[in-house]
């Protein structure tokens, strides 16, 4: 990784690893970007990462017997590698690069779930599942195949009913638990390790959809024991179009593809095709060469800073920000798990969601408006939206501060 970082968490030091944030805003104003949540700016390292392969070792993977494609190959799954190292899995072949998580839930949902689920089994999903891990399922549901689908309430503190979850378990039925390892409105940290448990101990496989928790936390998928993880590289700081499946390899193998094409076959006739082993079987076609690279660069990033000091910071800054913003009067802040990170959907007394973004925006900050892509947690809450502020690393106490007030300022111009 280029430059190293001084020992401890020094936020301003790292901000200068992120060009755009000292960059000129349309408005004259410092960018206070607090949307980390959709997408998470990227660090001069991952970026010329990218750059050098672009410059100096790209070529199309596996398929090449010339040294430029020989070297491309061992950048690309050396990225796999280090993807299997970040999740503390043995076996880099259970590695399956996607275009984002929403891909890679798809891939499970169609493969395992139209291809090894029998009928009369059913899916668990929660009330506060982003889209990518509601809809995949909805429309295997809606397949013809006899899956039911199950969904497990949330508290009104906005965690997981474990409860709920364990009544939905009880008849030995569910195939699959698929939840969200933290919410992306809530903030809320799901207690994997106790759904892992409860489903197992009924027969069920577990997916964890990390696309938030594997920024914020270290992950350790072999102490974990569930059998299906996602995550997404442009939240991790790392490239758009890259992201990554992760399951037990029996399971891989016994999954059909989604799609097929180029690589991901080992023997083709006009009459049939057969399978290339895990995981070129779940990978057609020309991947993301350069976005693996990045992603790769982007994982060093954050090992280099490691996962005890982010952890730290974010705990600060939760922590923080739940002080300040609860103290803005008429601001209601929608969950309060026990367990939460650095996401915060809000709403403010007279004043839309979109206007509320709109207003923030005119004074440099940068928020999420709207229902976050998980429309039936805001029914749920009776909210038609939300705004919704989320922390990455280079996140500033002062930030936070910044946003308070201008909640403050906010209100009284909606009054």
């Amino acid at each position: 990784m280029d430059g190293v970082l001084r020992p401890g968490f020094d936020v301003t030091r790292i901000r200068q690893d992120f060009p755009i944030l000292s960059a000129p805003t349309p408005r004259g104003k410092p960018l206070v970007f607090l949307d980390s949540g959709a997408s998470a700016q990227k660090p001069r390292q991952v970026i010329a990462a990218m750059t050098r392969c672009m410059e100096t070792a790209y070529a199309n993977v596996h398929r090449g017997a010339y040294n430029l494609s020989e070297v491309a190959t061992e950048s690309f799954e050396a990225a796999r590698g280090a993807v299997a190292k970040f999740l503390n899995v043995a076996d880099s072949r259970e590695i399956v690069f996607t275009r984002n998580s929403t891909e890679a839930i798809n891939m499970v949902a169609h493969g395992h779930g139209r291809g090894v689920m029998r009928a009369g089994q059913a899916v668990v999903v929660s009330e506060m599942e982003h889209h990518a891990n509601l809809v995949p399922w909805q429309m295997l549901r809606d397949a013809g195949r006899g899956i039911e689908l199950r969904v497990c309430r949330v508290t009104d503190a906005g965690e997981l009913d474990l409860a709920h979850l364990e009544d939905l378990l009880a008849d030995g039925r569910v195939g699959l638990v698929a939840v969200t390892q933290m919410s992306n409105v809530l903030g809320t940290v799901v207690p994997a390790e106790r759904v892992v448990a409860l489903a197992h101990a009924k027969g069920a496989l577990v997916l964890f959809d990390g696309s938030q928790a594997a920024v914020h936390r270290r992950q350790d998928l072999t102490a974990l024991g569930c059998d299906f993880y996602v995550f997404t590289g442009h939240k991790l700081y790392g490239p758009t179009g890259i992201g990554v499946l992760w399951g037990r390899l029996a399971l891989l193998e016994a999954m059909p593809p989604l799609y097929g094409g180029g690589d991901m076959i080992s023997e083709v006739t006009l009459e049939r095709s057969l399978w290339a082993p895990v995981p070129a079987k779940h990978e057609a076609g020309t991947p993301a060469i350069i976005e693996a690279v990045g992603l790769h660069a982007a994982i060093d990033y954050v090992n280099a800073i490691g996962f005890d000091a982010i952890e730290a910071h974010e705990r600060e800054l939760t922590e923080h920000a739940m002080a300040k913003l609860s103290a803005v009067e008429g601001l209601s802040i929608l969950g309060a798990a026990q367990d939460r990170g650095g996401v915060f959907a809000f709403s403010l007394d007279n004043a839309h969601a979109h206007d509320l973004s709109t207003l923030l925006d005119r004074a440099g900050i940068a928020v999420r408006a709207g229902r976050h892509c998980a429309e039936p947690l805001h029914t749920r809450f009776g909210l038609d939206g939300t705004c919704r502020a989320s922390f990455g690393i280079y996140t500033t106490i002062e930030e936070v501060d910044f946003l308070a007030d201008a909640l403050g300022h906010a209100r009284k111009f909606f009054a």
